[in-house]
């Protein structure tokens, strides 16, 4: 993909780094760079005004709390004004849109889930449509074994297989009443892999899913019960150090 061209020089020797280490730095790079334009891209002084502005009139709302008419007054300026406000903090989005979906589509390519390795076992499960029968076989190519059977009876809405293999990129051939079902599979011992997760929607095939585990940067350690994965973990870091810049550049 184009997003891997020219990313990849720039981010790849990061994937070298613990994943938590490694998104915080991405997402520090990246928000100096997103604070950096909203900076000058902004009437910074023009977004003082219409702050003040919000924190008077919130002011002059809790003074008139007891005559609920004129709050309502009140309050729909302070809409307005925050409208502006709004329409005015948009504007850097239009220079940083495009970089951010690339370099999400990077990390998503890298950073979301862990690698299929050389000569370790993986599964490839296929899941059916409720009430889907019959049989379906697995064909791969040189360098890629399935371990067990070939063609396996569909049972209980899904079938497993089980392979491994060396370093490589192979195609997953599903046959199934005379059709054919292509997954493509990614084996590696860099941080990078194919799509995890083909939908078919078709036939009664509905998925075709790898094993491959999800990267969890926190570890064993959750934020009451939710394990962040890539992008949780670059929101997180990225509030933080967004905050911070904004802090301390003084930007409004």
């Amino acid at each position: 993909m184009v997003f891997e061209t020219l990313l990849d020089p720039i981010f790849s020797p990061l994937l070298k780094l613990n994943p938590l280490v490694g998104i915080a730095l991405i997402s520090f790079l990246i928000s100096v760079v997103i604070t950096v334009i909203y900076k000058y891209v902004t009437d910074q002084n023009l977004m003082k005004r219409l702050k003040e502005e919000i924190k008077a009139f919130q002011k002059e709302m809790k003074e008139l709390k007891d005559h609920p008419e004129k709050v309502m007054k009140v309050q729909k300026k302070v809409m307005e004004t925050n409208m502006k406000y709004m329409m005015h903090s948009l504007k850097p989005t239009l220079f940083t849109m495009i970089p951010i979906i690339m370099i999400f589509g990077w990390l998503n390519a890298h950073m979301a889930y862990h690698p299929l390795v050389s000569g370790q076992e993986f599964t490839a499960t296929v899941f059916f449509d409720s009430g889907t029968t019959g049989q379906i076989e697995l064909i791969t190519g040189d360098g890629l074994w399935i371990v067990g059977e070939s063609v396996k009876i569909i049972e209980d809405g899904s079938v497993v297989f089980t392979l491994k293999g060396e370093v490589g990129e192979y195609l997953l051939e599903f046959r199934k009443d005379s059709k054919s079902y292509i997954k493509e599979v990614m084996i590696t011992n860099e941080r990078k892999y194919s799509k995890v997760e083909e939908i078919i929607k078709t036939d009664g095939i509905k998925t075709i899913k790898l094993s491959n585990l999800p990267v969890k940067p926190f570890g064993r350690f959750n934020l009451f019960g939710w394990h962040p994965g890539w992008l949780g973990t670059y929101i997180i870091f990225s509030i933080v150090f967004s905050s911070l810049l904004r802090k301390g550049m003084k930007i409004y």
